[in-house]
């Protein structure tokens, strides 16, 4: 997995806790923050940080080693990422496939993430487990080299380019990264390649390379290990220094220095993208590596220059140019080096000349015109939630101490984080742009529809970039499992085989306040007093619902226009209202029902509910606006035609419901429908909007009384009656098999939806068929990834499942395979749906059981999650103690109710099949499979 923790808000990811106590007092803030943690190093030189966090019985482990792809040599590009793959396999003391089968089944979860500077392993457990957790992270670390062999290589070879076909080959402006890097940093600097490689290179990687990359960064002393949770210190000190203290420290790593680059020239690109059916404009200047000063302003800047409606760029692009649905302006800063990006994907047709004008044209106006005190101190507010947020969870805790640790040099960097941010001035934001944007030298790429050149700017130059052809499989693309290595084990003064289970963790369900309101709006609540935060959703039903067949797409339209100011307030002023709270607040469509959501600090909830209740009873419905979405929508439905993926989700779940259905057509319509809806049909559909069942959900450090005192305003002014929903039938299952193919010519993966409809959420059976799928399908120690991936090779991921609704919804598996695969995998999933539950065992039975109660004690720790079970207890009508039901049903589950479950809804006989690929090499492929096959376009329409 390729992660960058750079450009996520904050690192999404910080560790913090109060200075001083925190009071009760709402309109007491506190401006301090310190990290709360111990950190020692051990003999070899591996530095560990511990934090304490007993709020949930789990723990989360993350080991970051400083080693990313800027380390790679010229011809092995990708071998960071490949080898964090590699990591995955086996190791010496821990059985074969362990890592990744066995912590899930301990209801664990386990990744990892490479990026240009680092990697890191992390894991999260309950507490019980949390003594073999550094069983297995230390074995993969120390002691997995001898294990190595040429068969594991050659499968993961294939995993790691199966996730390059995935996210660049087969992606609309996947290979943009590749054109940026190679023209932005000049050739042999670390960053002039990208994380994830080249194919070839990736093919070219032997077992010498591995051991040699191993033996080079792999040593403790190169490497931060952090653990976060409900741990005791000394206890996890002495259990730290058995596991991992012996270790080798390994080379002295040496350094890299900051390795800013400058441009002499201009340099404009562009690329005839296969996929991509809109423009899309990057202007990409070269800035200042992370940890300095300038990076923290920039980012700042990047907001100011595009992060409102009040800002330069969205007035000049979005409102006046009518260019595109949006545009964004960021800093992301790595070891060496930074970049600052404009990026801006167009409406279709746009000329790309048009955009860049534009956006020269707001950053004259920022220029000349700046920027206000109150837009400065709106996005300070915005910054001191996110680092409240930032410690929402173990891992995020974890994350953040062993970045900063690594590459900050101090754990608790979070409290100068926080301090400059809130230093800096206006003239540290006009000094960054001066010395980094204005009249300065950048890479600008116009990537552009295949058959649309004319949309580049004027005068670029054709980028090139290595494709892969689709072939037939090659004889190096048949993997398997392979022969186990031959070695002598490491010598070790413990005894390090696996270690027993702690104590098994109580789970406790949180309890849930309810109540309701005299207009007929409910309320529930969790209580969460860790932090001073709230995070809220207020559900309304109808959504896609109350849409009409032929204007899908009008709730999606309201919920769009609802955020674009009020009676009182245009879109400007609201967020910036909003903003200024520090809050968030978004109103959304979903299938079955409209959805404000929203996040603040405790002691401005009642303000951030006043602005929810301005935004639901007062909205502007300003045409101007009105106009601006929905070209937005139609720009977005029209990018959506290029991604296989999202072609293959639309039709299957199109080809289940039937034309008759409104689940048939997507909550956001589609160009047809879409193009019909006024704003009359807005305003009509905004009638039906009801408190009758609408239900106000909150978590965070509030009690019932407040919210409910805080909602006596809308209680008051929000009394309309229930609305009438439509009603439509389910289709049933047909009983003659069918498969579809839909073409998307040079695709170099193939997507694979395959099922049935099966049930609702609220349905008593729902539970268990959601742990009768464990086995089958419930993430990677499920059997679909075990064997696709894992034994084959043949995908990055495979999963099966049933979405939660209201209505009806499909038992699905879905997956990418790699094109020349197709047919094996089709073969290999249909045996596997047909003898799943005849082949289901006893020990099957207590793995879910297991599997799924462990799995609980991580499952409802962030607000969001526990925002998730307030939403079951109401919109599917379960207790207030429904987990602790159903986890009881699952342990008196037998092994025939099991195989009866599985029976009636994993009914391989009754499933229809999906291939989404391409036709010119997979057509005869598939009919190999022996169903009909029907052609359909990219709509769902038969191809005669």
């Amino acid at each position: 997995m390729k992660i960058n923790f750079k450009v996520m808000p904050l690192l999404a990811v910080i560790c913090l806790t109060m200075a001083c106590e925190q009071t009760k007092e709402r309109e007491v803030a506190s401006t301090e923050f310190t990290l709360d943690y111990e950190k020692f190093v051990l003999d070899n030189g591996l530095e560990v940080i511990l934090h304490v966090d007993k709020s949930d019985p789990i723990v989360a482990v993350a080991t970051m080693m400083h080693v990313g792809s800027n380390r790679e040599k010229p011809g092995r590009t990708g071998f960071a990422h490949f080898f964090e793959h590699m990591s995955f396999n086996d190791s010496e003391n821990v059985p074969v496939g362990a890592n990744r089968k066995m912590i899930p089944e301990w209801g664990g979860s386990r990744n990892g993430g490479t990026w240009s500077d680092g990697t890191v392993y992390y894991e999260v457990v309950p507490k019980d487990a949390f003594e073999k957790i550094l069983w297995i992270d230390s074995d993969r670390f120390g002691y997995m080299i001898n294990t190595v062999t040429e068969a594991a290589l050659e499968r993961e070879k294939q995993v790691v380019k199966n996730e390059k076909r995935q996210r660049v080959d087969n992606a609309p402006y996947g290979y943009t990264d590749e054109i940026i890097r190679k023209n932005l940093y000049p050739e042999g600097h670390p960053y002039s390649w990208t994380v994830i490689g080249s194919l070839p290179d990736l093919q070219a990687a032997t077992l010498e390379d591995v051991k040699e990359f191993y033996n080079e960064y792999y040593g403790a002393s190169n490497a931060s290990l952090v653990i976060a949770g409900d741990i005791d210190i000394e206890e996890t000190k002495a259990l730290v220094e058995r596991w991992f203290g012996e270790i080798p420290s390994g080379p002295e790593v040496a350094p890299m220095s900051p390795m800013p680059v400058t441009l002499e020239e201009t340099k404009s690109l562009y690329f005839k993208d296969n996929f991509a059916k809109l423009p899309e404009l990057r202007m990409v200047y070269p800035t200042v590596e992370a940890y300095n000063k300038d990076e923290f302003v920039l980012e700042v800047l990047g907001q100011l220059l595009s992060g409102s409606k009040k800002s330069p760029l969205y007035r000049s692009v979005v409102e006046e140019g009518k260019l595109a649905p949006n545009v964004s302006s960021y800093n992301s800063s790595n070891e060496l080096a930074g970049e600052f990006v404009f990026r801006v994907r167009a409406n279709e047709g746009v000329a790309l000349d048009d955009v860049k004008a534009a956006i020269e044209s707001g950053l004259a106006d920022f220029e000349t015109n700046g920027f206000t005190d109150t837009q400065l101190q709106r996005i300070k507010a915005e910054l001191e939630t996110q680092l409240y947020y930032g410690v929402a969870t173990v891992l995020n805790k974890a994350f953040q101490l062993v970045q900063d640790n690594e590459f900050g040099k101090d754990p608790g960097f979070i409290t100068e984080r926080s301090k400059i941010y809130q230093s800096i001035t206006r003239e540290d934001v006009m000094r960054v742009y001066q010395q980094y944007i204005k009249g300065k030298n950048y890479v600008m790429t116009s990537v552009i529809p295949q058959n649309t050149p004319e949309l580049a700017i004027s005068g670029a130059e054709e980028a090139t970039v290595w494709q892969e052809e689709v072939t037939a499989m090659k004889a190096n693309e048949q993997v398997g499992q392979g022969e186990e290595a031959e070695y002598e084990k490491t010598p070790s003064k413990y005894d390090r085989s696996e270690p027993d289970f702690g104590e098994p963790p109580l789970f406790r369900m949180p309890a849930v306040w309810t109540g309701s309101m005299s207009n007929g709006m409910n309320t529930l609540g969790i209580v969460n007093q860790e932090l001073p935060l709230v995070s809220f959703s207020l559900s309304i039903p109808g959504g896609h619902m109350l849409d009409s067949m032929e204007k899908s797409g009008m709730a999606y339209l309201m919920a769009d226009l609802m955020n674009e100011g009020t009676a009182n307030r245009t879109a400007a002023e609201l967020e910036e209202a909003i903003g200024l709270l520090g809050s968030g607040i978004f109103v959304s469509a979903g299938a079955e029902e409209i959805t404000i959501s929203g996040s603040c600090l405790s002691r401005n909830f009642e303000a951030t509910l006043a602005l929810v209740e301005e935004m639901l009873l007062q909205p502007r419905w300003d045409p101007a606006d009105f106009d601006r979405l929905k070209q937005e929508l139609k720009t977005s439905l029209k990018g959506r035609e290029a991604n296989p993926t999202a072609i293959a989700s639309l039709n299957f779940t199109k080809l289940l419901y039937g034309d008759q259905h409104i689940m048939s057509v997507p909550t956001s319509g589609t160009l047809e429908t879409v193009e019909g809806i006024g704003l009359e049909d807005i305003k009509a559909l905004y009638s039906k909007l009801s408190p009758q069942g609408a239900a106000m959900k909150v978590v965070g450090d509030i009690d019932q009384a407040e919210v409910e005192a805080a909602l006596s305003s809308l209680n008051s002014n929000w009394t309309v009656d229930a609305a009438q929903m439509n009603s439509y039938a389910i289709p049933e299952n047909s009983t003659k098999q069918q498969l579809y193919f839909i073409d998307v010519p040079g695709a170099k993966q193939s997507v694979i939806y395959i099922g049935s409809m099966a049930l609702a959420a609220s349905d008593p059976m729902a539970p268990k068929l959601r742990f009768a799928n464990e086995v089958l399908g419930g993430g990677s120690s499920g059997r679909l990834f075990q064997t696709l991936r894992i034994q084959k090779g043949y995908t990055y991921g495979a999963s099966s499942g049933v979405p939660s609704r209201q209505t009806v919804a499909p038992f699905r598996v879905v997956t990418s395979v790699r094109a020349n695969a197709t047919q094996a995998s089709l073969d290999i999933i249909r045996e596997m749906l047909q003898d799943y539950g005849p082949g289901f065992t006893d020990n099957e039975v207590e793995l879910t059981k297991n599997k799924v109660v462990k799995q609980n004690t991580r499952a409802y720790e962030s607000l969001n999650a526990k925002l998730g079970i307030l939403t079951n207890i109401d919109k599917y009508g379960k207790s207030l103690d429904y987990i602790n039901q159903e986890q009881d049903a699952l342990m008196s589950m037998n092994l025939e109710e099991f195989k009866s479950v599985i029976a009636q809804y994993i009914n391989e006989a009754e499933m229809t099949y999906l291939v989404v690929g391409d036709k010119a090499t997979q057509w005869e492929e598939v009919a190999k499979l022996g169903l009909p096959v029907t052609e359909l376009d990219i709509f769902g329409q038969p191809i005669e």
